[in-house]
């Protein structure tokens, strides 16, 4: 009989919500395609709650990290800023959470995918910046909150040659979706920036050192491309080795 190959464990963080809706509790919320595309991929999703003090519990359970998004934002003064931008809403205890169970699989070079806000909140954790409202700092700028459906692309990214992300997608141009209202302004010490919009709003990152560290400001779990598809199964391969 040939070797069953082990699924790796990939941690997904959760959304977390206040009472109504869904219960009359607070509650944790994850798209299912999270889940379906990492499952897809080859890896075993794992939702990870929010539990700051427990982030080494739970990085012992896992192989790699998914850092997702949400409809809120990293605290300006993480990175060093003592105001904030009207439209910025925070989840505190998420980031608690999220910010602890990055730097702790970074620090173990265990591969991490950063997705949308998560993207935001690694390249902080990293030592970079953000842009708290793009329409009030890029001239011009494309409709990064795009009104078609998210399972769509709203626009392309150019791919800096040389980089993880070019080696993992095999190309220099890539129609993303997109669905946010900030991004990286600065990218942390050590870090490159991957890929950027024709408005040159920043949509990806990466780690010099790290074996795999990227940050992508599009949704690949959405799987509109075959990069999309590409970044996941990269991801797999890495918690593999």
């Amino acid at each position: 009989m040939k070797p069953v190959t082990k699924r790796p464990v990939i941690g997904i963080t959760l959304d977390a919500e206040p009472p109504g809706g869904y219960s009359k509790f607070p509650w944790y919320a994850l798209r299912e395609n999270y889940s379906d595309s990492i499952r897809a991929a080859g890896g075993l999703p794992l939702a990870l709650p929010h539990e700051p003090e427990l982030a080494a519990d739970y990085l012992d359970l896992i192989d790699a990290l998914v850092i997702t998004g949400g409809a809120f934002d990293v605290d300006p003064s993480l990175y060093g800023e003592t105001t904030a931008h009207p439209s910025v809403s925070l989840k505190e205890r998420r980031t608690r959470f999220e910010w602890n169970v990055t730097r702790g699989a970074f620090e173990r070079n265990m591969p991490l995918l950063g997705i949308c806000g998560g993207q935001q909140l690694l390249n902080v954790v990293l030592g970079g910046t953000l842009i708290q409202h793009i329409p009030d700092a890029i001239g011009n700028a494309l409709a990064h909150e795009q009104p078609n459906p998210r399972d769509e692309p709203g626009h392309d990214v150019t791919i800096e040659e040389g980089t993880l992300l070019h080696r993992i997608t095999g190309t220099t141009r890539l129609a993303v979706n997109s669905a946010h209202h900030q991004a990286v302004r600065a990218a942390g010490p050590d870090c490159i920036v991957s890929a950027v919009a024709d408005d040159g709003v920043i949509e990806a990152i990466e780690h010099r050192e790290h074996p795999f560290c990227l940050g992508v400001q599009w949704h690949p779990e959405f799987l509109i491309t075959d990069g999309d598809r590409s970044i996941l199964a990269a991801l797999i391969g890495a918690a593999r080795r």
